[in-house]
């Protein structure tokens, strides 16, 4: 990638590494997640999916190497300037304020702001306070286009997981996000739920977003993605056009 511009919406890591434990677990990583279509990211568990994701979000800073997006260098900076720069993510492990109603946690999403402590009373209070008209707007949008709209009321954490996994990329998608991180989004999801979050997903790039698909369901990448990235042991092993990655031998045995 050395040379290439990023070019509009483009969230790019160059060189990415990570140590946990002073093990490399994303060792220098190159990446590019281009404006209008699905990346796919895949491999086995513990290949480093997830924390190159927490990298590239801001949730954690990497070791070594640079994230950058529209070519502007974004690697210090933290979950919540990057959110408002419109870095957008879901979580492996479903992570959503299970007090609050689905539309407060929408809500949360639509403001673009990462809250650092759940059910605290400053997001109580920002919560309670009238939301200007276009956060509204933003959460019956996201709330409608996931058909969550029903359960707006309901408190999160008297759902089940399918329907919590919906109402967290409801709330990456109310604050319009440019690029658009999705980790495991199929896990918990009935056959139904997973067509509706793929005619969602691909929505999402045709209004112009990238979107970067974490995923272990391979029939579910192949309908989404153009382009894959195959990480094994911290390494990107193979990257390419979608269909020719995933019919390498050679990929195929990493599962």
């Amino acid at each position: 990638m050395s040379g290439e511009r990023t070019g509009a919406g483009l969230l790019a890591g160059r060189g990415v590494l990570r140590r946990l434990g002073g093990v490399p677990v994303v060792d220098g990583v190159d990446l590019a997640v281009r404006a209008g279509r699905v990346t796919a990211l895949v491999g086995p568990n513990g290949a480093g999916k997830s924390v190159l994701l927490d990298c590239l979000s801001g949730l954690a800073r990497p070791d070594g190497g640079r994230i950058l997006l529209d070519d502007r260098d974004i690697t210090r900076a933290p979950c919540h300037r990057r959110a408002r720069l419109g870095v957008a993510r879901t979580f492996q492990q479903v992570a959503v304020f299970p007090e609050l109603t689905v539309a407060e946690n929408v809500q949360v999403g639509a403001e673009q702001q990462r809250p650092s402590r759940p059910g605290g009373a400053a997001l109580r209070a920002r919560l309670a306070a009238p939301p200007a008209v276009a956060v509204r707007q933003r959460v019956a949008g996201a709330l409608r286009l996931l058909g969550l709209t029903p359960l707006a009321d309901r408190p999160a954490g008297d759902l089940p997981l399918g329907v919590l996994r919906l109402v967290e990329l409801a709330r990456a998608l109310a604050g319009a996000p440019r690029v658009l991180l999705v980790d495991e989004v199929s896990v918990g999801l009935d056959a139904g739920q997973v067509a509706w979050v793929a005619r969602v997903l691909a929505l999402v790039a045709r209004e112009g977003a990238g979107v970067l698909l974490v995923e272990h369901d391979l029939g579910l990448v192949s309908r989404l993605a153009e382009t894959a990235y195959v990480l094994d042991g911290g390494r990107v092993v193979a990257t390419g056009p979608i269909e020719r990655v995933l019919a390498d031998q050679r990929v195929r045995r990493l599962w």
